[in-house]
């Protein structure tokens, strides 16, 4: 009933840019808040960034001052701006939204989107 679509990752050279997008779309639904999250070759997944639905956002210490999250929440999306690229930044990127879904009954779910990768190397 609900997907994420990721897109704008690449290949980028250091100190480059790249800008992330995620839209949701489906029906009946709702939702709270969304993020991006990371995950590295060989490393867990990691939070990169939040902004929930009352527009307080949370950046985790390695991209603060370099990434920028922003959303709409009329549109159901939300990107992720990132600046001043380095090596260790490349991983893939998954899009994520806490979500209430209300047919056919009212619950709860964690929507994940497939990823898109990002390579930061010269």
């Amino acid at each position: 009933q609900v997907q994420l679509v990721e897109s704008g990752g690449g290949l980028v050279q250091p100190g480059g840019s790249l800008r992330l997008s995620c839209a949701a779309s489906g029906s009946s639904f709702s939702i709270s808040s969304m993020g991006w999250y990371r995950q590295a070759p060989g490393k867990q997944r990691e939070l990169v960034a939040t902004f929930t639905s009352r527009g307080s956002t949370n950046y985790a210490d390695s991209v603060k001052g370099r990434f920028t999250i922003s959303r709409d929440n009329a549109k159901n999306t939300v990107d992720l701006q990132m600046n001043s690229l380095k090596p260790e930044d490349t991983a893939v990127y998954s899009c994520n939204a806490d979500v209430v879904v209300v047919s056919p009954y009212s619950r709860y779910l964690e929507v994940w989107g497939q990823g898109t990768l990002v390579t930061v190397s010269s």
